[in-house]
């Protein structure tokens, strides 16, 4: 197999993971995680969840709370080496969630697992994108 061919499955795989969230559905969220114990997870303002059950759980209780997610996915950068590929991009997205509207852009970084055929998330991690120049205080 490409490069290119694997880069683009795992950009289409990352898609998949933004396509169902914004489904809101807990089966299909199931459907394309890797049930292992290696797998993570870090949510924006969250600690590091470790195994899937913790991994699911955390979208149980996000979904469940969720009325609607948005997402348009922006800076999409994806590597592959042998059986793993990394996605780094920008989550921008409109949700709403008891009523309340909110606008938001976030950092992410979505690790997949070829496993089989499949490409299956191990790893996602998504973090608030803090204003100013880090390289001031330098």
């Amino acid at each position: 197999m490409t490069g290119d061919r694997e880069r683009a499955e795992v950009e289409e795989a990352n898609a998949r993971f933004y396509r169902v969230f914004e489904t809101l559905d807990l089966e299909q969220m199931d459907e394309i995680w890797a049930h292992e114990d290696h797998v993570r997870c870090v949510h924006p303002g969250w600690c590091m969840l470790a195994g899937w059950e913790a991994v699911r759980h955390s979208w149980e209780v996000i979904l469940k709370n969720s009325q609607e997610m948005r997402f348009s996915i922006t800076d999409v950068h994806a590597h592959v080496e042998g059986a793993f590929g990394w996605v780094t991009c920008t989550e921008n997205i409109l949700s709403e969630s008891r009523g309340n509207i909110s606008v938001t852009s976030v950092l992410a970084t979505n690790i997949f697992e070829r496993i089989g055929v499949e490409w299956l998330l191990i790893h996602h991690h998504a973090s608030h994108i803090l204003t100013g120049d880090p390289s001031a205080g330098a």
